[in-house]
């Protein structure tokens, strides 16, 4: 093995600290069995998991974390494991898209704060891998992701079900008689049947998918479920690949590049992944510098076609799409078409051509090949501006309806995603509401609900679905699930709690909605919308201390990564002063 010890390390300004203050941090390490050899100056690895129960999707992680363990001793290194704190979408109120930012904040400050000269970062659910990723390309100390895995396959009535997706499925099917309570809570019990996040293309899903385009996970690592062996194999190599890293000092600030990126997006596109990425993506830019505009997000993609069929554009699921190749397979596709960077670095210390040159498509129809794709190109995410979002709103092409791309409507508005529940299952709601209505949904954005929830893909009038309608154009200002899918506008900016347009709609105005031509937009005369805007005034602060207040205060809008503006830029990992 290698000989790692190095006296000049950031841990040894700990570890390697002559009288007092040496003594001090040794001697309390060595109360948890630490001989004294492994201060001798070798690469002190910290393994950050987000490991709750609170948060299903990654109570799993600490056996993922003894895994990296194994593999840090193997290659010379000291593992010390710490926990972070974990936000799960599926039981956080309001949203825990609220406590990305916290969760970004405590990693950074973490990683800065203890003697460690590399990460590794145990992330799952939605919110917990960008969060980690934010926070640590802020400090900037070699760091590799090994995200927790998907569960697999749900499976129910001989059908395979996928996570959050059959939610909405089953939430219909109640609605419209076509199941009983009885058989959706045994449903409920075959969706998640083992340890993982999401198996559909989700956020989760989506999020390790782009954590591995931009070069921050190892090869082929996104897809292995959470209860595959090789789940543990792969943390096992990121616990040894993340000691070579720290010699050579391959930091996040050489891997994520404008290039990587680039790859990242296109590759969300490819894969059907989640909108939720373009506010990950773009609030993770903002903390290294790198210039990512919303419209990025739609001119990168235009020529990339759909290749992954998964729910919920398609018909599988994670598992499936491990076993077809996974993402090296996608990324192949694409570099043979030119529609990827090569050149970046990745984790590996190779580049993104190098990691892909070997890898293989399953011959099935779950990664398709790039002359035959699921979808074709220009299915992806669009972003569209107009009167209505003057500062841009998105929509996930692929999920969507086809014949409501082009749609012109009467808006029925509600203030909150409450107030459209409390009436949206009653046979008396408005008598005009139809199929052809524009269902608006306001107050749900980073300011007004706060946190910008999954609320955007608000189901149908219950008169409607039984009508046997099965979409309609929602409009909203804050987010969908990845799992979701329908005819939804999401992430209208500026929000309506700050004054954005989307707070001056009353019902029956036009809303037109025209995607191919990338425009969405309040048929109603300017003068008359100006009019509307002296009028509107701004809803009172509800919150006048704790951490709610801080993130009402310094939240930026949805088009700016809804990251806080005093966290864009990096601020180093220089070591802290000793207080001894």
């Amino acid at each position: 093995m290698t000989d790692r010890r190095n006296t000049d390390r950031r841990s040894q300004a700990w570890f390697g600290a002559r009288g007092r203050s040496g003594m001090l941090y040794r001697s309390w390490m060595r109360n948890q069995g630490f001989g004294h050899e492994v201060f001798d100056g070798r690469p002190v690895i910290g393994i950050a998991t987000s490991a709750s129960e609170l948060a299903p999707c990654n109570a799993h992680l600490t056996r993922v974390a003894e895994a990296v363990k194994r593999g840090v001793w193997q290659a010379g290194g000291l593992p010390l494991q710490f926990p972070t704190m974990a936000t799960g979408e599926t039981l956080m109120r309001p949203t825990a898209m609220l406590y990305r930012n916290l969760m970004a904040m405590e990693v950074e400050e973490l990683i800065r704060a203890n003697p460690l000269d590399g990460v590794v970062l145990l992330s799952g659910c939605d919110k917990t891998t960008p969060a980690m990723l934010m926070g640590a390309a802020s400090v900037d100390l070699p760091a590799v992701m090994v995200t927790g895995g998907p569960m697999l396959n749900g499976k129910y009535r001989g059908q395979d079900v996928g996570s959050g997706t059959h939610v909405w499925k089953f939430e219909e099917d109640l609605k419209t008689g076509r199941m009983t309570e009885e058989e959706c809570f045994f449903a409920e019990g075959c969706m998640a049947r083992s340890a993982g996040h999401c198996m559909t293309m989700g956020t989760a899903s989506t999020m390790a998918c782009v954590a591995e385009a931009l070069g921050m996970q190892l090869p082929g690592s996104a897809a292995w479920p959470a209860v595959d062996s090789r789940r543990m194999e792969t943390a096992q190599a990121a616990g040894r690949r993340i000691v070579d890293m720290v010699e050579e000092e391959l930091r996040p600030s050489r891997i994520l590049t404008r290039e990587a990126f680039e790859n990242a997006i296109r590759v969300n596109a490819a894969i059907g992944g989640s909108t939720n990425a373009v506010i990950h993506l773009t609030a993770l830019a903002g903390r290294v510098g790198v210039e990512l505009d919303l419209d990025d997000f739609d001119t990168l993609v235009r020529e990339v076609p759909t290749l992954v069929n998964l729910m919920p554009s398609g018909t599988y699921l994670m598992e499936d799409f491990c076993y077809a190749g996974g993402l090296p397979a996608v990324m192949a596709e694409l570099l043979g078409g030119g529609l990827l960077h090569g050149g970046p670095v990745t984790v590996t210390g190779r580049t993104v051509a190098e990691n892909t040159a070997r890898a293989e498509r399953a011959g099935s129809d779950v990664i398709t090949p790039l002359d035959a794709p699921f979808q074709p190109a220009g299915t992806g995410i669009a972003v569209l501006r107009g009167n209505l979002c003057p500062d841009g709103a998105v929509i996930k092409q692929s999920a969507a309806s086809p014949h409501l791309l082009t749609h012109r409507g009467p808006a029925r508005v509600f203030d909150s995603p409450e107030a459209y529940h409390a009436v949206a299952d009653d046979p008396a709601l408005d008598v005009d509401v139809d199929e052809n209505t524009v269902i608006v949904i306001r107050n749900a954005g980073p300011k007004g609900y706060p946190g910008m929830p999954e609320v955007s893909n608000v189901p149908l009038p219950a008169k409607l679905l039984k009508a046997g309608v099965t979409d309609m154009v929602r409009v909203c200002d804050g987010r969908m699930s990845g799992t979701g899918y329908g005819t939804v506008v999401l992430h209208v900016a500026p929000e309506a709690a700050v004054g954005g347009p989307l707070a001056l709609v009353r019902d029956g105005d036009p809303v037109v909605l025209d995607v191919p031509g990338r425009t969405l937009r309040l048929d109603v005369d300017d003068a008359e919308l100006a009019r509307r805007g002296q009028e509107w005034t701004p809803p009172a602060d509800r919150y006048a201390s704790g951490y709610t207040w801080l993130y009402t205060q310094h939240v930026e809008q949805a088009d700016r990564g809804a990251d806080f503006g005093f966290l864009r830029g990096g601020r180093g990992h220089e070591v802290p002063r000793d207080s001894h």
